[in-house]
């Protein structure tokens, strides 16, 4: 794997660390950490000032229906959730969010595909499948995208981003994503908001592709 060079902002590891990211940006905050050292680090920091603020908190009296709710859950016999390791390509979140399967790729046209893990009023979270070579269409922004790279690599009008790189574009960019020559390029993207596309025909297929 080369060198990771594009990662997470400061303050969205703040907003992951205290639980307080959507869904869909959590699966790709928690899969670039599994694979970005320096972000580990980042994470853990502020894991532990999290962890220093609620040991300063003044505690709080609750009801006693309250305490009586929580008890009754902590009785109530545990199920622990399937663990999910990296396989391949993909790290484990992606495994888990895809929930141990393998990708089920739908076709977006011309070699383009695509698997959306999830997707819900809050945003989408998949998996894109770019061919060597192969633009996706220029489009710009409704809200936040987040783009990491799991295979081969592509570039932009801001710059080129490979294996573990994570591209974070907002309403001010307009770009068309290149995958660059060599290994097809495999994304893990989550959005809060639908693209804006240029062409019509993009535009026009825009609700049957839910992106």
């Amino acid at each position: 794997m080369s060198a990771i060079t594009h990662h997470i902002p400061d303050a969205m590891l703040a907003a992951y660390a205290a639980g307080n990211l959507p869904h869909a940006f959590a699966v790709v905050v928690a899969s670039h950490v599994s694979m970005c050292e320096h972000c580990r680090v980042a994470l853990a920091a502020h894991q532990a000032v999290g962890g220093a603020v609620l040991d300063e908190t003044p505690t709080e009296r609750v009801s006693t229906s309250l305490k009586e709710s929580v008890f009754a859950r902590l009785d109530a016999p545990f199920v622990p959730e399937p663990v999910f390791d990296r396989n391949g390509i993909y790290p484990g979140p992606v495994m888990e969010a895809k929930k141990g399967r393998a990708p089920l790729w739908k076709t977006l046209g011309m070699g383009v595909r695509q698997d959306i893990l999830s997707a819900d009023k809050n945003g989408s979270v998949r998996l894109l499948y770019i061919p060597p070579g192969q633009a996706v269409p220029d489009h710009s922004h409704n809200g936040l995208e987040l783009t990491l790279v799991l295979q081969g690599s592509f570039s932009d009008e801001t710059g080129r981003f490979g294996v573990g790189d994570l591209e974070i574009a907002d309403e001010h960019l307009e770009h068309t994503p290149i995958a660059d020559p060599g290994d097809a390029c495999i994304c893990l993207a989550a959005t809060d908001a639908r693209l804006r596309f240029r062409a019509l025909v993009p535009r026009l297929l825009q609700p049957l592709f839910r992106i």
